[in-house]
Protein backbone atom coordinates (compact mmCIF):
# COMPACT_ATOMS: atom_id res chain seq x y z
CA UNK A 1 0.00 0.00 0.00
CA UNK A 2 0.97 3.29 -1.05
CA UNK A 3 1.80 6.13 1.99
CA UNK A 4 -0.07 8.91 1.49
CA UNK A 5 1.43 12.54 1.54
CA UNK A 6 -0.10 16.00 0.98
CA UNK A 7 2.61 18.51 -0.30
CA UNK A 8 0.99 22.17 0.98
CA UNK A 9 3.00 24.30 -1.74
CA UNK A 10 2.19 27.27 -4.13
CA UNK A 11 5.60 27.03 -6.03
CA UNK A 12 4.36 24.72 -9.16
CA UNK A 13 7.96 23.85 -10.54
CA UNK A 14 8.83 22.68 -7.21
CA UNK A 15 5.39 20.85 -6.34
CA UNK A 16 5.89 19.14 -9.55
CA UNK A 17 9.71 17.77 -8.71
CA UNK A 18 8.78 16.94 -5.27
CA UNK A 19 5.59 14.77 -6.53
CA UNK A 20 8.00 12.91 -9.35
CA UNK A 21 10.19 12.27 -6.51
CA UNK A 22 8.07 10.92 -3.96
CA UNK A 23 6.05 8.45 -6.36
CA UNK A 24 9.08 6.75 -7.57
CA UNK A 25 9.55 6.07 -3.90
CA UNK A 26 6.21 4.25 -3.28
CA UNK A 27 4.31 7.48 -2.09
CA UNK A 28 0.88 8.86 -3.06
CA UNK A 29 0.96 12.62 -3.53
CA UNK A 30 -1.71 14.87 -3.34
CA UNK A 31 -0.54 18.50 -3.79
CA UNK A 32 -2.38 22.28 -3.28
CA UNK A 33 -1.39 25.57 -3.34
CA UNK A 34 -4.05 27.17 -0.83
CA UNK A 35 -4.32 27.34 2.91
CA UNK A 36 -7.99 26.85 2.63
CA UNK A 37 -7.77 23.64 0.54
CA UNK A 38 -5.37 22.49 2.93
CA UNK A 39 -7.24 21.77 5.84
CA UNK A 40 -9.94 20.54 3.51
CA UNK A 41 -7.67 18.05 2.01
CA UNK A 42 -6.08 16.85 4.91
CA UNK A 43 -9.73 16.52 6.73
CA UNK A 44 -11.22 14.58 3.23
CA UNK A 45 -8.02 12.19 2.20
CA UNK A 46 -6.49 11.65 5.92
CA UNK A 47 -2.99 11.82 4.60
CA UNK A 48 -0.10 9.61 6.50
CA UNK A 49 2.47 12.91 6.37
CA UNK A 50 2.29 16.22 5.28
CA UNK A 51 4.66 18.77 3.83
CA UNK A 52 4.06 22.23 4.60
CA UNK A 53 5.18 25.17 2.85
CA UNK A 54 5.55 28.60 5.47
CA UNK A 55 4.28 31.16 3.28
CA UNK A 56 0.87 30.82 1.50
CA UNK A 57 -1.85 32.82 0.11
CA UNK A 58 -4.89 33.28 2.51
CA UNK A 59 -3.47 31.46 4.74
CA UNK A 60 0.09 30.91 6.39
CA UNK A 61 1.60 27.59 7.50
CA UNK A 62 1.60 28.49 11.06
CA UNK A 63 -1.97 28.71 10.59
CA UNK A 64 -3.09 25.56 8.84
CA UNK A 65 -0.23 23.59 11.39
CA UNK A 66 -2.44 25.15 14.53
CA UNK A 67 -5.88 24.02 12.88
CA UNK A 68 -4.34 20.74 11.79
CA UNK A 69 -3.65 20.30 15.80
CA UNK A 70 -7.00 21.48 16.97
CA UNK A 71 -8.91 18.66 14.52
CA UNK A 72 -10.03 15.99 16.05
CA UNK A 73 -9.62 13.72 13.33
CA UNK A 74 -6.40 14.80 11.71
CA UNK A 75 -4.81 16.15 14.69
CA UNK A 76 -1.84 13.49 15.23
CA UNK A 77 -0.77 13.78 11.42
CA UNK A 78 2.77 14.23 11.05
CA UNK A 79 3.53 17.79 10.08
CA UNK A 80 6.76 18.47 8.43
CA UNK A 81 7.73 22.47 7.73
CA UNK A 82 9.40 23.46 4.33
CA UNK A 83 10.56 26.76 4.48
CA UNK A 84 13.50 29.27 3.43
CA UNK A 85 12.94 30.54 7.15
CA UNK A 86 16.11 29.78 7.98
CA UNK A 87 16.12 31.47 11.87
CA UNK A 88 16.15 29.70 14.88
CA UNK A 89 13.00 31.55 16.55
CA UNK A 90 10.93 30.69 13.02
CA UNK A 91 12.01 26.88 13.70
CA UNK A 92 10.62 27.15 17.14
CA UNK A 93 7.77 28.76 16.38
CA UNK A 94 6.74 26.36 13.96
CA UNK A 95 7.61 23.40 16.28
CA UNK A 96 5.49 25.23 19.00
CA UNK A 97 2.37 25.55 17.45
CA UNK A 98 3.19 21.25 16.50
CA UNK A 99 4.91 20.78 13.21
CA UNK A 100 7.13 17.87 13.99
CA UNK A 101 9.98 18.76 12.03
CA UNK A 102 11.41 21.33 10.27
CA UNK A 103 13.30 21.49 6.70
CA UNK A 104 15.12 24.59 5.19
CA UNK A 105 14.75 25.57 1.41
CA UNK A 106 17.30 24.51 -0.45
CA UNK A 107 17.17 21.01 0.61
CA UNK A 108 18.23 17.69 -0.20
CA UNK A 109 15.63 15.17 -1.99
CA UNK A 110 17.18 12.18 -0.31
CA UNK A 111 17.35 14.14 3.29
CA UNK A 112 13.56 15.02 2.82
CA UNK A 113 13.00 11.59 2.12
CA UNK A 114 14.45 10.29 4.89
CA UNK A 115 12.87 12.59 7.67
CA UNK A 116 9.55 11.42 6.00
CA UNK A 117 10.26 8.00 6.57
CA UNK A 118 11.58 8.83 10.01
CA UNK A 119 8.78 10.59 10.98
CA UNK A 120 6.42 7.59 9.51
CA UNK A 121 8.09 5.20 12.15
CA UNK A 122 8.15 7.43 14.91
CA UNK A 123 4.28 7.94 14.44
CA UNK A 124 3.33 4.55 13.71
CA UNK A 125 5.21 2.17 16.39
CA UNK A 126 3.03 -0.72 15.53
CA UNK A 127 4.50 -0.92 12.30
CA UNK A 128 7.91 -0.63 13.40
CA UNK A 129 9.43 -3.80 12.38
CA UNK A 130 13.00 -5.47 14.02
CA UNK A 131 15.50 -3.65 12.46
CA UNK A 132 16.61 0.02 11.51
CA UNK A 133 18.93 0.19 8.29
CA UNK A 134 20.55 3.02 6.47
CA UNK A 135 21.54 2.59 3.24
CA UNK A 136 22.09 -1.36 3.81
CA UNK A 137 25.57 -0.58 4.63
CA UNK A 138 24.43 -0.05 8.66
CA UNK A 139 21.97 -2.19 10.35
CA UNK A 140 20.66 -2.36 13.85
CA UNK A 141 18.57 -5.33 15.08
CA UNK A 142 16.33 -3.53 18.30
CA UNK A 143 15.58 -7.16 19.40
CA UNK A 144 18.87 -8.90 19.68
CA UNK A 145 20.57 -5.06 20.18
CA UNK A 146 23.54 -5.98 17.48
CA UNK A 147 24.63 -3.98 14.49
CA UNK A 148 26.33 -4.54 11.23
CA UNK A 149 28.55 -2.36 9.56
CA UNK A 150 29.20 -4.01 5.38
CA UNK A 151 28.28 -7.25 7.02
CA UNK A 152 30.36 -7.20 9.58
CA UNK A 153 29.43 -7.31 13.30
CA UNK A 154 30.83 -4.30 15.82
CA UNK A 155 30.55 -4.21 18.93
CA UNK A 156 28.57 -1.12 20.59
CA UNK A 157 28.58 -0.13 24.36
CA UNK A 158 24.70 0.41 25.68
CA UNK A 159 24.69 4.32 25.33
CA UNK A 160 26.88 4.20 22.22
CA UNK A 161 24.17 1.58 21.01
CA UNK A 162 21.58 4.15 22.38
CA UNK A 163 23.25 7.20 20.06
CA UNK A 164 23.37 5.05 17.34
CA UNK A 165 19.66 4.21 17.17
CA UNK A 166 18.65 7.97 17.52
CA UNK A 167 20.68 8.62 15.00
CA UNK A 168 19.02 5.97 12.17
CA UNK A 169 15.78 6.69 13.46
CA UNK A 170 16.51 10.67 12.20
CA UNK A 171 19.09 10.56 9.50
CA UNK A 172 20.08 14.11 8.79
CA UNK A 173 18.81 15.47 11.92
CA UNK A 174 21.28 17.74 13.88
CA UNK A 175 21.13 17.19 17.50
CA UNK A 176 22.89 19.23 20.05
CA UNK A 177 25.18 17.99 22.78
CA UNK A 178 22.14 19.21 25.25
CA UNK A 179 19.38 16.80 23.15
CA UNK A 180 21.53 13.88 23.60
CA UNK A 181 22.11 13.90 26.90
CA UNK A 182 18.16 14.49 27.93
CA UNK A 183 17.42 11.74 24.76
CA UNK A 184 19.90 9.10 25.70
CA UNK A 185 21.45 10.06 28.84
CA UNK A 186 17.95 11.90 30.59
CA UNK A 187 17.76 14.06 33.40
CA UNK A 188 20.90 13.62 35.23
CA UNK A 189 23.70 15.75 35.46
CA UNK A 190 26.36 14.62 33.05
CA UNK A 191 29.16 16.64 30.93
CA UNK A 192 29.08 17.64 27.49
CA UNK A 193 32.33 15.89 27.47
CA UNK A 194 30.95 12.44 28.08
CA UNK A 195 28.88 13.13 24.77
CA UNK A 196 32.01 13.96 23.15
CA UNK A 197 33.31 10.59 24.06
CA UNK A 198 30.37 8.67 23.33
CA UNK A 199 30.72 9.83 19.89
CA UNK A 200 34.56 9.33 19.18
CA UNK A 201 33.84 5.82 20.28
CA UNK A 202 30.99 5.34 18.05
CA UNK A 203 32.39 6.71 15.00
CA UNK A 204 35.58 4.41 16.03
CA UNK A 205 33.27 1.13 16.17
CA UNK A 206 31.03 1.75 13.31
CA UNK A 207 33.85 3.29 11.10
CA UNK A 208 35.69 -0.10 9.98
CA UNK A 209 38.22 -0.97 7.30
CA UNK A 210 38.29 2.29 6.24
CA UNK A 211 34.54 3.00 5.95
CA UNK A 212 33.06 6.34 5.17
CA UNK A 213 32.25 8.57 8.93
CA UNK A 214 28.83 8.53 8.84
CA UNK A 215 28.18 10.67 11.94
CA UNK A 216 28.62 14.27 10.92
CA UNK A 217 30.45 16.66 13.34
CA UNK A 218 28.49 19.97 12.73
CA UNK A 219 29.93 22.90 14.11
CA UNK A 220 28.44 24.75 16.84
CA UNK A 221 25.45 22.61 16.65
CA UNK A 222 26.00 19.22 17.50
CA UNK A 223 26.03 15.74 15.48
CA UNK A 224 24.29 14.13 13.18
CA UNK A 225 24.46 10.87 10.76
CA UNK A 226 25.47 11.79 7.31
CA UNK A 227 23.15 12.15 4.15
CA UNK A 228 24.86 10.01 1.63
CA UNK A 229 24.22 11.20 -2.00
Amino acid sequence: MKTKLLLVEDEERLGVVLRTFFEKKNFSVDIVKDGEDAIFQAENTKPDVILLDWMLPNMSGIEICRQIRTSKSIKKTPIIFLTAKGEQEDKLKGLDVGADDYVTKPFSQLELLARVNALLRRSNPSNLDDELSYKKTLIMNLKTHRVKREGTYVKLNPKEFDLLKLFLQNPGKVFSRDQLLDKVWGNINVEHRTVDVHIRRLRKNININGTKDLIRTVRSSGYSLDIIK
